[in-house]
């Protein structure tokens, strides 16, 4: 007599898919930061966060008026679903064209719930599943939940550490014949780096010669969320001046410091040959993904979110006591050139221990580890005043208590 029937396989519990995303290490260190530093409840108020670009001031009257203004109903379809409304794409190539001088048009901009999904966008309408994204590191740390989201390989290389300057040569190594797309970040988060032109120009002629080599074109994503935060007078480049299958990713949460407001855009060159076929795909790909235009409000606010954003002085004035008080003190830095951060050197190695020794004095900052560069930690600017001032004491101490230990 045969034994009992064995019981049927039992269903995983979720996909691999997200399994795998789940896994990512970058998504496990800030679900542990927000679990372990973030929800302190009383002693929020006594903290010095230097860790998410989340503002901590109240946002200006001129935001808060535009966004009232647009909620006011001009017609009874007012309200009705929003794709890529004309006035919002309008006002965004105009904007486009005099920061970059290139001559962008309404149909190129297709809206998005910010630059997470303009990013994603981006990925899904050049690349299929196994092929590969070329980046840098440190990286946005939502790069490869992004990539992987999409089937997709991410690739990974260092940059310059001592100019933070991407290193063309490990990209170009890094190329096969499964390479589709290189993203480049500039103002680059964390570093603060603006590439330069000629750095731009020579990344163009590498990337043409590698898809002549490889047969395949590769797609260049330009994640500019900081495009316009750039400071002492320096002109901003993109690599849409160079490059002309570059698709330009861009958000106004960044521009305004208001990153709970999702809205953003995916641009493409005027330049870029054939992109005529892509507009189909793209706008089917906003559907597909889950309708991820931006919510009517925000596109009416969009032409006059155009015309301000946040003081980028104040964030200039909060750079230079930062890197002048920092660097007093012994801490290693290159000053940034745009974005919200300092991505400085930790005292010793371990930089997860220094972060550790920072916030055990109620100062909180991200370790270079969780951006894949062991030995630095991320200072957001976004942090008032007070809270600056309130933090030097314990950045001295904390690197005075690393250079006593043996």
């Amino acid at each position: 007599m045969n034994g009992p029937s064995p019981s049927p396989p039992q269903p995983a519990e979720v996909s691999a898919r997200a399994a795998r995303l789940a896994s990512v290490p970058s998504f496990q260190r800030v679900d542990s930061f927000i679990r372990r530093y973030l929800n302190r409840g009383e002693d929020q108020d006594a903290a010095c966060d230097f860790t998410f670009g989340n503002p901590h001031q109240m946002p200006p009257d001129r935001y808060v008026a535009t966004l009232q203004d647009a909620l006011v109903p001009r017609n009874d379809q007012w309200f009705a679903y929003q794709t890529n409304g004309g006035p919002a794409r309008e006002a965004a190539a105009l904007s486009l064209r005099r920061l970059l001088e290139v001559p962008f048009e309404a149909g190129d901009i297709y809206l998005t719930t910010g630059g997470f999904a303009a990013i994603a966008l981006a990925l899904k309408a050049v690349a299929d599943p196994g092929d590969e994204v070329i980046y840098s590191l440190p990286p946005w740390f939502l790069y490869e939940p992004l990539i992987l989201e999409a089937g997709l390989v991410p690739v990974k290389v260092q940059v310059n550490t001592a100019t933070f300057d991407l290193d063309l040569d490990a990209i170009d190594a890094a190329i096969t014949d499964r390479t589709r797309v290189v993203i480049v970040n500039s103002p680059n988060n964390p570093t603060g780096r603006i590439y330069p032109p000629d750095l731009l120009r020579r990344l163009a002629g590498l990337l043409e010669a590698a898809s002549a080599r490889t047969g395949r074109r590769i797609y260049l994503i330009s994640d500019e969320a900081y495009n316009r935060i750039v400071f002492d007078g320096q002109r901003f480049h993109s690599p849409v001046e160079f490059y002309p299958y570059t698709l330009l990713a861009y958000s106004y949460g960044k521009t305004h410091l208001s990153p709970g407001q999702r809205v953003g855009y995916l641009a493409l060159p005027p330049g870029m040959p054939n992109r005529d076929g892509m507009a189909p795909a793209i706008s089917g790909l906003q559907v597909a993904m889950g309708w991820i235009y931006p919510n009517a409000l925000l596109q009416h606010a969009l032409p006059d979110l155009e015309q301000f954003s946040i003081d980028v002085k104040q964030l200039e004035r909060r750079r230079d006591r930062l890197v002048e008080a920092l660097g007093a003190m012994g801490y290693g830095m290159r000053p940034p050139e745009g974005t919200f951060y300092l991505f400085v050197s930790t005292p010793g190695p371990d930089d997860e221990a220094f972060t550790e020794s920072l916030a055990r004095r109620n100062v909180f900052v991200f370790p270079g580890t969780l951006f894949e560069t062991p030995g630095f930690f991320r200072i957001s600017l976004t942090a008032n005043e007070d809270m600056i001032e309130r933090s030097l004491p314990a950045f001295e101490a904390a690197i005075k208590e690393s250079r006593s230990q043996p």
